[in-house]
C-alpha cells in the first residue's frame, strides 16, 4: 500500500449522509461516520500509520490499476490486470433518501474474478476517533465486530477472516466468473450486526443502488455540449448533501493541504452559506428543484433563529443540522497528508465576519422564490425583512472576506457587492409578493453600497474593480459581478477588470484567487489555482461575448479532473490537484459554466 497516494487518485462513494473515499488501488483511506462531520474511523489520507484503513485488491505483483463509475451512478469500479487475471472491485453505499439522521451506514464491496484467477486479500484496520480512540475486536462466523464507546463497526464477508491483533486479514482465491463480497457495517455501540449477505442479496442490492442514481440523474434537463461531466458533477453534489437537512458539505475530507507540507490544511466537512448558496442556482439550472428548495428551507431556518437575538444575523458556516458550534482543534498526533502539518479538525473561521453571506443567502432565496418553487410565507419573510433591516445599518465595515484570510479585516469589494445584492434581491421579493417592507430604506442603501463600489473599490492605475479599498491587488471573487448583475457583463468598466484579472491572476487559463504576497492573508506558503475561479472566469468569458477564449478555457479545465471525472479545491504547479476532495464549490462552478456556456454558443449559432 502506497504511503500517500495522490490526493486525485480517488472516487467517492456515499449513502447521502455521509462519504468514503477509495484509491484507485482498492484502499478505503477515508471514512467518517455516522455523518459527514463525525470523527473518522478510516483516515489513512492523514496518517498512514495511524490513521486506518481497508484494503481489498489482488496480492499478486505487477498490477495494472483502472477506476471508473458504473455509468450515471456512484457506484465506484476498480480494475486489477495482471498477467495472472483481471479482477474488479465494485464499491458503493445504498443511498438513504430518509429526512431522518440515522447512526447505521453500509458499505458495501463485492469482488470477482473478469479472466484467469485472481487472490485477492482484505485488510481490515479501523482506527476511531481520528486513530485516538482504542477498539475491543470480537471474531467468530458471522464476521468482525470492533467496537469502541458509542460505535460499533461490524464487518461479514463471504470468505473467511482471520484476527491479527486488534484487525482482521482474509484471502480468497476466484477463478473467472466467481465472486465474492465484504460488506462493512457502521452502528451504534449496542447495535446488531447485520446476517451474513449471501452473492444473491448483494447483487439486489447492487441493482438497486443503480438504478437509483440512474433514475435520479435521469431527470436532469441538461442538454448541453458536456453530459458527462455535467452529470458527474450533480451526481458528485448530491453525495456531498445530508439528506435530512437538505444542507451540502463544502468537502468529503478535512486536512487535506492546499500547499504539500504547509499549514493550509483545513476541515470543510461543514455548510457554507457562500458555497450552498450558489449550488441552488446550479441545481436549478438541471431542474433539480427538490435539491433546491430543501436547501432554502435549512437557509430560512438559519434566518429566522437570530432575529431577537444581539449580533450577526448569520454564522458563515454551520454544521449540516444547523449548529454553529464547530470549534478548531488541532491533532497534534496526526502526520498530515505527506508531512502536511498541523491536521484541524473544525473551524475557526466560524468566528469570522464576512458580509457577503448575506448577499449569497438572498441570492438563493430569490433564485428559488422567483422560479415559484419557494412562497415567500409571512414568517418566513419576516426573518428575511429583519436581517436586510439589520444589513442596513451594519453593511458599511471591514471583514475578513469571502477566502476567510487570517490577516485582518479590510474593506473588502467583494463583500460590498454582495452586500448589494442582498438588497436588490430583499426589494425584488418584497415586491413580487407583496410583503411588508422598508423597501425605501433598502433602495437608498443599495444604491449607496454601489456609489462606493464605484468610487473606493474602483483602482484608476489597475482600471479594474480591486480586492479591498485603497489598494491595486485584485481578487477572482469579482467575477461573479456580472453572473449577480451588479454591472453588466458588456459594462467597459467591468471588461477592464476583466482584462485586468486576465493579466494578473489568469496562468494558462487557470485563475488564482489573489495573489498572497501582494495581499498578506497571515498564513505562510503559497497555493495553487482555484478551481471554482477558473470556472468563474469561464462564466465571465463567455457573458462578455468571449467565446472562443471561454470555451477553450473550459475544455483545458476539464483535463484537470481526476480519473472519475473529479475535482479538489486547487490545481497545484505541475497540474496535480490540491486541497480537500471532491470539493462541491468546484463542481457547482462547474455546471454554472457549462450552462452560461451553452446558452451562449447556442445563442451565437441561432443569431
Amino acid at each position: 500500500m502506497d504511503r500517500y497516494p495522490p490526493i486525485a487518485d480517488h472516487g467517492m462513494v456515499g449513502d447521502l449522509q455521509t462519504v468514503a473515499l477509495v484509491s484507485a488501488k482498492g484502499v478505503l483511506d477515508w471514512f467518517a461516520a455516522p455523518r459527514f462531520d463525525s470523527p473518522s474511523i478510516f483516515a489513512a489520507l492523514l496518517d498512514h500509520d495511524r490513521g486506518g484503513h481497508f484494503r481489498l485488491a489482488p496480492q499478486t505483483e505487477g498490477v495494472t490499476y483502472r477506476q471508473l463509475y458504473y455509468p450515471d451512478t456512484a457506484v465506484l469500479v476498480t480494475r486489477f490486470m495482471s498477467s495472472d487475471g483481471v479482477g474488479e472491485l465494485m464499491d458503493w453505499m445504498p443511498p438513504n433518501t430518509s429526512r431522518r439522521p440515522t447512526d447505521r451506514h453500509t458499505l458495501m464491496r463485492v469482488i470477482r474474478a473478469v479472466r484467469g484467477t485472481v487472490r485477492f486479500t482484505l485488510d481490515c484496520r479501523p482506527r476511531f476517533d481520528y486513530g485516538r480512540a482504542t477498539h475491543d475486536l470480537r471474531l467468530d462466523t458471522a464476521g468482525a465486530a470492533f467496537r469502541t464507546p458509542g460505535i460499533a463497526l461490524h464487518l461479514q464477508a463471504t470468505f473467511p477472516l482471520e484476527g491479527t491483533g486488534d484487525d482482521v486479514r482474509g484471502t480468497v482465491t476466484l477463478e473467472a466468473g466467481q465472486a465474492a463480497g465484504a460488506v462493512l457495517t457502521v452502528c451504534a455501540a449496542d447495535g446488531d450486526a447485520p446476517p451474513v449477505p449471501t452473492e444473491g442479496q448483494l447483487t439486489d442490492e447492487l441493482w438497486s443502488a443503480v438504478n437509483f442514481w440512474q433514475d435520479w440523474v435521469s431527470t436532469a434537463n441538461y442538454t448541453g455540449r458536456w453530459p458527462n461531466m455535467v452529470r458527474r458533477s450533480a451526481i458528485t453534489l448530491k453525495l456531498l448533501t445530508y439528506a435530512p437537512t437538505g444542507a451540502p458539505v463544502a468537502a468529503a475530507t478535512m486536512g487535506l493541504p492546499e500547499q504539500e507540507g504547509g499549514e493550509r490544511n483545513w476541515d470543510y466537512r461543514f455548510t457554507w452559506v457562500r458555497d450552498a448558496s450558489l449550488s441552488v442556482r446550479a441545481l436549478l439550472d438541471l431542474g433539480f428543484a427538490e435539491e433546491a428548495v430543501a436547501f432554502t428551507h435549512w437557509l430560512s431556518d438559519r434566518l429566522r433563529e437570530r432575529i431577537d437575538l444581539p449580533g450577526e444575523r448569520l454564522q458563515i458556516m454551520y454544521r449540516v443540522d444547523g449548529d454553529p458550534q464547530l470549534g478548531e482543534e488541532v491533532l497534534r498526533h496526526l502526520e498530515g497528508y505527506r508531512g502536511s502539518y498541523p491536521v484541524r479538525a473544525g473551524n475557526a473561521a466560524m468566528d469570522q465576519l464576512q458580509l457577503d453571506i448575506y448577499g449569497e443567502a438572498l441570492y438563493a432565496l430569490s433564485e428559488a422564490r422567483e422560479l415559484g418553487l419557494v412562497q415567500a410565507g409571512y414568517h418566513a419573510w419576516q426573518g428575511t425583512a429583519d436581517v436586510l433591516d439589520w444589513l442596513a445599518d451594519q453593511w458599511d465595515r471591514p471583514d475578513e472576506g469571502i477566502w476567510e484570510t487570517r490577516g485582518g479585516r479590510k474593506d473588502f469589494t467583494f463583500s460590498r457587492v454582495m452586500s448589494w445584492v442582498a438588497f436588490d434581491r430583499g426589494i425584488k421579493l418584497a415586491e413580487h409578493f407583496s410583503r411588508p417592507a422598508d423597501i425605501e430604506r433598502w433602495r437608498h442603501t443599495r444604491d449607496a453600497i454601489l456609489k462606493q463600489i464605484m468610487v473606493r473599490g474602483w483602482n484608476s492605475s489597475q482600471r479594474a474593480l480591486v480586492q479591498h479599498y485603497d489598494s491595486d491587488v485584485l481578487d477572482a471573487s469579482l467575477l461573479l459581478v456580472p453572473r449577480v448583475g451588479l454591472l453588466a457583463a458588456k459594462d467597459p468598466a467591468w471588461l477592464s477588470t476583466l482584462d485586468a484579472i486576465d493579466r494578473r491572476l489568469v496562468s494558462d487559463s487557470l485563475v488564482y484567487r489573489y495573489d498572497p504576497a501582494a495581499s498578506p492573508d497571515g498564513l505562510r506558503g503559497s497555493e495553487g489555482t482555484f478551481s471554482l475561479c477558473t470556472f468563474l472566469y469561464v462564466d465571465a468569458l463567455a457573458r462578455a461575448g468571449r467565446l472562443r477564449q471561454a470555451r477553450y478555457a473550459f475544455e483545458k479545465m476539464l483535463t484537470y479532473a481526476n480519473h472519475v471525472g473529479l475535482f479538489a479545491e486547487e490545481i497545484g504547479p505541475s497540474g496535480e490537484q490540491l486541497g480537500n476532495f471532491p470539493q462541491a464549490f468546484t463542481h457547482l462552478s462547474l455546471i454554472m459554466a457549462a450552462c452560461t456556456l451553452d446558452n451562449a454558443l447556442d445563442a451565437k449559432r441561432s443569431g
